[in-house]
């Protein structure tokens, strides 16, 4: 009896070893996730990028300007010369904070014993721009220490925040762009890939390959359903956004909705080339969940900042669909901007596409011969 169970147990080690996918969810899955929650999940900041205003530029701001740089938090991006410039600045999209020093920076220490220094921060994400507000704040704390053990008046210097597209730091002007990327993602690639695959299943892919139908117009047929019902989600999401929420659309609707459209065909692209891959249902609805899900919410900047993450998941955070999508929804809806900021953007998600579809048809095209 001991001998047959025995010989059972062996068999089913040897099932589960002999399957190369199977080993890869046992122990390959939770090494990713665990590397990925570890690095990924934080609130702290590194390397933010910053601009300077500085309307003094005595020894004072330099000591300052000097220190901040010299943290591990920021990096002096640029200079700008005047208030005109920030809005510019933020609508590029690489600085997230512009300090701004008053203007007798040093004297008013000297005479007043105080001076102020303004912090202007991208609030589209607000986390981050409180997070960078405050770590201002305590590098010009410890500066004001130093000096102060020096002077019998102490000096104090003063951190004034102001907050650009969210001044009231609304967290679900961060959420409805973010989700809206999520939803599109997870459902248009996540849909489309099941359907294609239950042709697979049935066995009805194989007729329609040999049919007169070309195979991108077989791929593209399949496909073109998903893009209208993906755009009446996207509506329902913007608008549920606007009239519930009151988050706004600053931009243009027309490029809002193109866009939207283009990182839809992204998303449902996606999906065909996983059809291609997963050979069953159930595999293609778990490649959709596990394979997008943990890098679009993780590595897309939706939730945790991706200049804070190690560098190679900065790298690899770039062949994300969802991140550049949540660059231009945050751009259009919450700073105001056109396609003459976006085109990097847009261009990518145009390349994204290409590629998937293209991947996809040769595909097809292998199996067909």
């Amino acid at each position: 009896m001991f001998k047959r169970f025995k010989g059972f147990v062996n068999k089913e080690f040897y099932h589960i070893f002999r399957d190369k996918r199977s080993m890869i969810i046992l122990f390959g899955m939770p090494i990713v996730q665990i590397l990925l929650f570890g690095f990924a999940i934080t609130n702290e900041i590194n390397n933010v990028e910053v601009a300077i205003l500085d309307k003094s530029a005595d020894s004072e701001t330099e000591v300052i300007i000097n220190k901040i740089n010299a943290s591990p938090y920021f990096n002096i991006e640029s200079e700008v010369q005047s208030e005109k410039e920030i809005g510019e600045v933020f609508r590029k999209g690489k600085v997230k904070a512009v300090l701004v020093f008053e203007k007798d920076f040093a004297n008013n220490l000297q005479v007043l014993n105080q001076a102020n220094v303004q912090v202007i921060t991208d609030a589209t994400d607000p986390n981050t721009a409180n997070t960078i507000s405050n770590y201002v704040q305590s590098i010009l704390q410890h500066h004001s220490e130093e000096i102060n053990l020096q002077n019998e008046v102490p000096y104090k210097v003063e951190v004034r925040s102001q907050m650009f597209y969210n001044p009231e730091l609304k967290s679900v002007f961060n959420f409805v762009p973010g989700v809206m990327t999520v939803i599109l993602m997870l459902v248009s690639a996540m849909m489309t890939s099941i359907s294609i695959t239950r042709e697979k299943e049935q066995g009805t892919m194989e007729i329609l390959l040999v049919s007169p139908l070309k195979p991108i117009q077989v791929v593209v047929g399949k496909v073109f359903p998903y893009i209208f019902l993906s755009v009446i989600n996207a509506v329902i999401i913007l608008l549920l956004g606007f009239v519930v929420f009151q988050v706004p659309v600053e931009g243009s609707l027309v490029l809002l909705a193109l866009e939207s459209v283009l990182f839809i065909i992204t998303a449902l692209s996606l999906g065909v080339l996983i059809s291609t891959i997963a050979a069953t249902q159930q595999a293609a609805l778990m490649i959709s969940l596990m394979g997008l899900m943990l890098p679009v919410i993780l590595l897309s900047g939706f939730i945790f900042p991706i200049s804070s993450m190690p560098v190679p998941l900065q790298v690899l955070s770039n062949i994300i669909p969802a991140k550049w999508f949540i660059i231009i929804l945050k751009g259009i809806m919450l700073k105001g901007v056109g396609i003459a900021f976006l085109w990097k953007e847009t261009l990518v998600l145009i390349a994204m596409a290409l590629v998937f579809i293209g991947i996809s048809v040769k595909k097809y095209k292998i199996r067909l011969e």
